[in-house]
């Protein structure tokens, strides 16, 4: 029987919904589960019940009470937490003694890079580029979509709508891409008004796999928006010193794609993610029981 000391506890909490997964201290599964979508910007109050819903049910199928769960070694890696209050809000809902709360970068980076250290490059509805070595990590972006968020599948996708408009105007040539989304979208300009205009990140980012798939064919507006996002990606990079034995993992549902298209020196330090955020999470608990068991 698992010592309830050995109880390590690993939360992945996001938009489209949140997983647990119990595990003990050489890492077998004790018990997971899956919740409702888990942002805390977007909805606090439906976050911590979903998470806390979800913890139960991984705890009931490892056999747990509320004892153990108390003793657990937790971290929950939690999109939408932007502040120590946010963090602590959630932290106070769960049913532990001590749960370390972060947003999902930490996580993501945690789960990708495994311990050890170089970049990841996520991008999925957005992005950010991290760099991890021995002393801490360096986040780059993660601004959203009104401010930032380059290269991520929502700023492709508006990306695209506007070299749409610069098409419709006659300021650059129209392409099949841009033709397509007028079609997909309009026919007329202010149907794609319309639709930009009321149009959420999420929405953006279901053009995306368009847009790449146009630049691959040899589109000219789709290679534009993509070289865009290449420059983007090349100058974050180039502020980072990659040290001899870094890596570079690409990330997220859109990342994998650009490795053909970046240069091809960044292409050598690529090599597959070594887990999820959800890996990521149980990995940080771990450290964190590791940790503990020294000092204790």
């Amino acid at each position: 029987m698992t010592s309830v000391s050995e109880i390590v506890i690993g939360i992945d909490g996001g938009g489209t919904g949140c997983r647990v997964s119990i595990v003990d201290a050489d890492g077998r599964v004790l018990g997971a589960a899956r919740g409702g979508a888990a942002n805390f910007t977007s909805d606090p109050v439906s976050t911590k019940r979903n998470i806390t819903l979800a913890v139960h049910e991984a705890a009931a199928k490892a056999g747990l009470g509320s004892d153990d769960l108390m003793r657990a070694s937790v971290h929950a890696g939690v999109a939408g937490v932007l502040s120590t209050s946010d963090a602590e809000a959630i932290a106070h809902a769960l049913p532990f003694h001590s749960c370390t709360v972060t947003d999902d970068q930490v996580t993501t980076v945690a789960g990708a890079l495994g311990g050890r250290t170089g970049v990841v490059i996520s991008i999925g509805t957005g992005s950010f580029v991290a760099f991890a070595t021995n002393e801490g990590t360096r986040f780059i972006g993660g601004w959203g979509l009104q401010l930032g968020d380059q290269a991520s599948g929502a700023w492709l996708g508006r990306a695209a709508l506007q070299r749409c408009a610069l098409a419709q105007d006659g300021l650059v040539e129209p392409s099949d891409l841009t033709n397509r989304l007028m079609s997909r979208l309009g026919p007329k300009p202010r149907d794609v008004i319309a639709f930009a205009r009321n149009a959420s990140a999420s929405d953006f980012a279901a053009l995306a796999p368009d847009v790449l798939d146009a630049a691959d064919a040899g589109d000219i507006n789709g290679r534009h928006v993509v070289q865009d996002a290449l420059a983007y990606l090349e100058v974050c990079l180039d502020r980072i010193s990659l040290a001899k034995d870094d890596i570079i993992c690409l990330t997220g549902g859109l990342g994998p794609r650009f490795a053909a298209w970046l240069r091809p020196r960044t292409q050598a330090e690529i090599v597959p993610p070594a887990g999820t955020a959800l890996d990521g999470a149980i990995w940080l608990a771990r450290e964190k029981y590791k940790e503990w068991k020294c000092n204790s």
